[in-house]
């Protein structure tokens, strides 16, 4: 018997046992197993389909979910963290706590007048006391440093619909207490309630960078809180908190 039918011999007795239909039934259940794991696969077909269905469902419902229940278990986290962090974290944190108010806590309208209020408190515990005469009278103190806002309305057509100006508040000791806010209107729907511009950072390592006062403008521009001109212009007079130190001489 020569090899090739020896060969022929072989195939016939595995065709007849069952072997080659078991092989294949294998190799064909392989490839199936093959196909679908490409399928299902991070660029198959199917996972782009499921994917799509999926954001159809999901996106409007997260749009409109209330996370405001979550704020008060978010506080306890961030105090817990706020106790072992450092210094430089401690201030971020405190402003991102800031920047999360649980949805009763949202203003849906603030007076300029009120806003020079807050800025004013701003000024008081930051404004530069070098410069500035002591006052004894029961305990040494600071001079009081001049403040004031105004309002500058943009021109504009006539015929256009939105009105723009720009709110600055201005201490005359320290130019860096100054604070230029944009806000604008749409003459026929707004008549009275203005809307805040000022520009939200978007790197959150930034938020250990911000005064209490940018963080509060924040606040007010992202939860849509509309301002009120109840006055065009005031002026005062702030008294640094800054305590003297005691002279010897």
């Amino acid at each position: 018997m020569n090899l090739e039918n020896s060969i022929k011999d072989v195939i016939n007795q595995k065709l007849e046992d069952g072997t080659v239909n078991q092989i294949v039934e294998e190799q064909f259940v392989k490839g199936v197993n093959n196909s679908l794991e490409s399928l299902f696969s991070s660029y198959g077909d199917v996972t782009r389909l499921i994917e799509k269905q999926l954001k159809s469902v999901i996106i409007p419902y997260l749009e409109n979910f209330d996370y405001s229940r979550y704020i008060t278990k978010l506080d306890g986290v961030l105090t817990e963290v706020l106790k072992t962090t450092s210094l430089e974290n401690k201030k971020m944190l405190e402003n991102f706590k800031e920047l999360m108010p649980a949805k009763d806590e949202v203003e849906k309208t603030i007076k300029v007048t009120d806003l020079f209020d807050h800025w004013m408190k701003y000024v008081a515990s930051n404004v530069q006391t070098d410069g500035l005469d002591v006052c004894f009278d029961d305990e040494p103190t600071y001079e009081d440093v001049d403040v004031s806002f105004e309002v500058i309305y943009d021109e504009s057509s006539h015929w256009s619909s939105f009105e723009y100006a720009r709110i600055v508040f201005e201490c005359k000791h320290d130019e860096n207490m100054n604070v230029e806010i944009k806000i604008s209107r749409m003459k026929k729907v707004d008549k009275e309630k203005w809307d805040i511009d000022y520009k939200a950072i978007h790197d959150i390592r930034s938020l250990r960078h911000l005064d209490e006062f940018e963080v509060l403008l924040m606040k007010l521009t992202q939860n849509r809180t509309k301002l009120i001109l109840d006055s065009d212009s005031e002026s005062n007079y702030v008294q640094p908190e800054e305590i003297p130190e005691p002279s010897y001489s």
